[in-house]
């Protein structure tokens, strides 16, 4: 408890224990002879519990800021003591203040509360590292990270976290990567892996050499992203906050009108019904705080946002939360994302020379290229030189065309084969199928093979039996391939033979047989996946540890490489509007009762207090489910 909430509980108690001695005071000594004397024991409790809620109150009307909380709260309790000096009326010097005292008992579980949720997200979010050990002149010296350049070393003791993104050097460890992954498993560094920053060092020394300002960082990415996720509002958000600018003005005027108009129909005379009328109208300010709403469907979105940062699953802003509780198609890429985007040499069918030649010729062709299928072939055949390769063109969704040794050799798929006039047939086999031509001739092909995930099969299942009704896998793999992976793992459908940017024509025909209401998510690796990220409703990009391409473009991050967490999230999205909701409708519910009620002259003030305070602080625990 911090000290602000240990004064104002001090207050609390104080108050209490003097609003008892006041009604012994009132019932045994005074005893209604001195009206003024009364007040005057009354007031003491009223302002060390109120003073700081009457000073709100009148700061903010100097300030513009006329109707919050404090003012509703200041208008019902110093109308219910100056009701007191109303020609017959009753004081309701007691009830002024209760309705003070339950109001901040009431804020003081808030401030608990949300003070509770606050640092469970600051204690999550607390992975940036203070230092960064650099050795300068021989020596080994603590300094902060922010003065740390690219290409410098530095060196990560055990028991610390890693300062800056960079690639080991030196040494070996295993890495606790759970602050950004959510995953406890321990991953091994040694020399060559990347390291990123925010992992714990858990067991050997090692030497990094940065890769990355801090400022563009894994930890500074991340931080930036969950402190900024609150701008991305859900239409949840954006309604309440609209509500409560309209509402608390109207019901001022509302009780107003209560307290004012009524009385002028009375036969019994206007004076005689006003003190009545008042407390009505008074009752009726006190039950109508929106606090319950303002608060706790804010910090629900809050919550679920944290609670989610400690699985590993990054959400850009509480709107996407919003719309993932709606999907009820998901869209896959396969590479990376299905499959391991691991490929190797399954096959090689010549026509012409002997194996090794053909993969030899290919693995030439392809040793400019960074793409997973060029890895493989340069893999399946070692100690392939680049001297001899010219005039490389990549084509996209095709393949590549290079000069090797003088000659034109073409290395691609069956489209590149056709669109240069080269004769060839797809064999039915599962697989990618790699064509290779030479100067016009066709050699033969290399059959290439991507595994699939364990874990996808799993994945789909499971996102089924949430009520998934549609799963898609989007690859520029052949028909008989992509098939073959839709059935194993379990899809629905599936699109093939696609160029990259055929993926966002193939996901806009599958957004446009949807109702409105109903959203759909793409889920990809976020390096090349960008287009179609952006253009689904959701876009999640899977394996983004490290990856600026999938933080950029993906509206939600799985930060490892684990499938299985979108069944988590959609479990975590539905679960966090199923709380707004049940807050909003409780919230409303019991205050239009309560409110109905007053008008009618039914409701205590303590009911009244019950029905603002008592509601918001039921909402706000409520809310702070989401965190778990």
């Amino acid at each position: 408890m911090s000290k602000k909430q240990r004064k104002t509980l001090f207050r609390i108690i104080l108050s209490a224990v003097l609003l008892i001695a006041a009604v012994l005071v009132d019932k045994t000594l005074i005893k209604g002879q001195s009206l003024w004397l009364t007040l005057a024991v009354y007031l003491v409790p009223y302002f060390i519990i109120g003073y700081d809620v009457l000073h709100n109150a009148v700061r903010n009307i100097i300030n513009g800021q006329v109707f919050d909380e404090n003012l509703l709260m200041a208008v019902a309790t110093v109308g219910a003591i100056c009701i007191g000096f109303f020609p017959e009326a009753e004081p309701q010097y007691p009830e002024a203040v209760f309705v003070m005292l339950f109001y901040q008992t009431g804020e003081l579980f808030q401030s608990i509360a949300v003070g509770k949720s606050r640092r469970s997200i600051s204690a999550l979010m607390d992975i940036c590292p203070d230092v960064a050990v650099i050795e300068r002149d021989g020596q080994l010296i603590e300094t902060d990270p922010d003065e740390i350049s690219v290409g410098d070393v530095i060196t990560v003791r055990v028991g610390d976290r890693i300062p800056l993104d960079g690639v080991v050097t030196s040494g070996s460890s295993s890495l606790d990567t759970s602050a950004l992954t959510g995953e406890s498993q321990p991953r091994t560094a040694k020399v060559g892996d990347t390291v990123y920053s925010g992992c714990i060092n858990l067991s050997g020394v090692l030497t990094v050499e940065v890769t990355k300002p801090f400022g563009e960082s894994t930890v500074s990415r991340i931080l930036e992203l969950v402190e900024t996720s609150g701008a991305n509002k859900s239409r949840s958000e954006n309604f309440i906050t609209k509500f409560a600018r309209v509402y608390t003005p109207a019901v001022v005027l509302a009780a107003a009108v209560l307290a004012f108009l009524p009385p002028l129909f009375s036969s019994a005379g206007y004076l005689a019904t006003l003190p009545d009328w008042l407390i009505r109208a008074l009752t009726f300010l006190v039950i109508s705080c929106p606090c319950a709403l303002v608060i706790s469907v804010p910090l629900s979105f809050f919550g679920a946002i944290g609670g989610a940062s400690k699985k590993g699953i990054l959400i850009k802003g509480s709107n996407y939360l919003e719309t993932l509780a709606q999907v009820d198609t998901f869209v896959f890429d396969k590479t990376g994302t299905l499959t391991k985007g691991t490929f190797a040499v399954t096959e090689i069918k010549s026509e012409t020379e002997a194996q090794d030649e053909l993969l030899r010729l290919a693995a030439k062709t392809e040793s400019h290229s960074t793409h997973p299928i060029a890895v493989a072939l340069r893999s399946a055949c070692q100690n392939v030189t680049s001297t001899d390769v010219t005039e490389v063109r990549e084509i996209a969704g095709h393949g590549i065309s290079a000069n090797v040794n003088g000659h034109t050799v073409l290395c691609g798929n069956l489209k590149l084969m056709n669109s240069n006039g080269i004769t060839a047939s797809e064999p039915d086999i599962v697989g990618t199928v790699v064509h290779v031509a030479r100067n016009g001739e066709y050699l033969g092909y290399i059959v290439i093979s991507d595994e699939i995930k364990p874990a996808a099969g799993v994945a789909i299942s499971e996102l089924k039996t949430l009520g998934i009704t549609d799963t898609v896998m989007l690859t520029g793999d052949r028909q008989a391939t992509a098939e073959s992976i839709t059935k194993a793992i379990g899809l629905d459908r599936c699109f093939s033979d696609l160029l990259p940017e055929d993926k966002v024509t193939a996901l806009e025909r599958i957004m446009s047989d949807k109702q409105p209401h109903r959203k759909t998510a793409f889920v990809g690796d976020g390096i090349n996946d960008a287009p179609v990220l952006m253009r689904a409703d959701v876009g999640i990009a899977m394996g983004a540890l490290g990856s600026d391409a999938a933080i950029e473009a993906a509206d939600i991050v799985l930060m490892d490489d684990d499938i299985k967490k979108l069944s988590t999230a959609i479990l975590m999205a539905r679960k966090t509007i199923a709380i707004v909701r049940q807050n909003i409708a409780f919230a409303l519910g019991v205050k239009a009762a309560v409110l109905i009620l007053s008008i009618f002259g039914f409701t205590p003030m303590w009911l009244a207090v019950f029905a603002d305070v008592g509601v918001a602080v039921i909402a706000i625990l409520n809310a702070m489910r989401t965190l778990r």
